[in-house]
């Protein structure tokens, strides 16, 4: 991949809480220039563009018409595998939030098209950047062989948001949609065998298309022995909060509940410093344009994300069947 020509010009689809960190950082940055965006509508779109000092545009095929070096695609699930396709063929680099597509079929086409094109296709999964994830990674060794994990994300939210994320058909599966939470498994312990997955959802009656509480419990079975439990959900029905993971080794633990962590040991108990969640999409943003500038290798790469969504669609494939699915 051949560097390119500063300040590079970028295009965004999107105008939500990621496109703005992303078009802060890029607008900070004196190696790019935030060209063109696209939003949800015309008056989301021209705020952002006053703010940001972007062209705003009509529609995401009108952006790519655009001479972009490179494309942030931050929109609806849905959209990714679409507009990533077509911003590949034009012959765009692509940034794209996770997941790369709900489909693992187009994961795979994109992948193989970014390579043919010989342009960058990079999924952010910025949970690997966190101090909680390095955190984890740092303390591992300290708890012995690892051989249970415990992985909740339970969100209350009351009323349930009338957001696409409780849509289904625009969210994904949640353990799609919300792919990080089994690609910080992958990304640390390798390899899945098994999946079994239950999941239930409360539909939402003033909008058909959508549920006001979901639960999803994973439980996935490493080639390892590892045994780990993902519980995924939000909205409406659910009362108690919980963020937290923990891992269980055969000479310790680790204890991750909020943003507290802590190593335990036979002899001992002691805070882990776990960081801050803050300036991860900033971060991200830079990352990938240290890559396009001076070819840095990326942190993750499309391949490790398209393993993590074949295990989130095998647990769709298993609540949606009742059956276990092997890999």
């Amino acid at each position: 991949m051949s560097l390119l020509m500063l300040p590079l010009q970028v295009g965004l689809v999107g105008t939500g809480y990621a496109a703005k960190l992303r078009a802060e950082t890029l607008q900070a940055d004196a190696r790019s220039q935030l060209a063109a965006v696209v939003g949800h509508t015309p008056e989301q779109t021209n705020h952002f563009c006053q703010t940001y000092g972007a062209q705003p545009v009509e529609s995401w095929a009108e952006l790519l018409r655009s001479d972009l070096d490179l494309v942030i695609v931050a929109t609806v699930n849905r959209e990714h595998g679409t507009i990533a396709r077509a911003a590949l063929q034009a012959g765009k680099h692509v940034v794209v939030e996770y997941p790369l597509a709900l489909e693992v079929a187009t994961a795979e086409e994109l992948i193989a098209l970014a390579q043919t094109q010989h342009k960058l296709l990079h999924v952010e999964h910025i949970e690997l950047l966190s101090g909680i994830h390095v955190a984890l990674v740092e303390a591992l060794p300290a708890i012995g062989t690892p051989f249970y994990v415990r992985y909740a994300s339970v969100n209350p939210q009351r009323p349930a948001p009338q957001k696409w994320t409780y849509q289904p058909e625009l969210f994904g599966f949640p353990l799609i949609g919300a792919l990080s939470r089994i690609h910080r498994l992958t990304q640390v312990f390798g390899t899945v065998v098994t999946v079994n997955c239950e999941a239930r959802f409360w539909s939402n009656s003033g909008l058909p298309d959508a549920y006001v509480s979901c639960i999803c419990t994973a439980q996935l079975r490493f080639t390892s022995g590892l045994v780990a439990e993902v519980i995924y959900g939000k909205g409406e029905a659910l009362w108690q909060a919980e963020r937290s993971l923990v891992v269980q080794g055969e000479q310790g633990a680790i204890v991750i509940d909020g943003d507290q962590g802590t190593l335990i040991q036979a002899d001992s108990t002691r805070a882990i410093d776990t960081g801050s969640r803050r300036g991860l999409f900033a971060k991200d943003t830079t990352m990938v344009l240290d890559h396009l500038t001076t070819g840095t290798p990326l942190y993750v790469t499309p391949t490790a994300s398209l393993y993590a969504l074949k295990v989130a669609d095998a647990a769709r494939r298993s609540a949606e069947s009742g059956q276990t699915v092997y890999l």
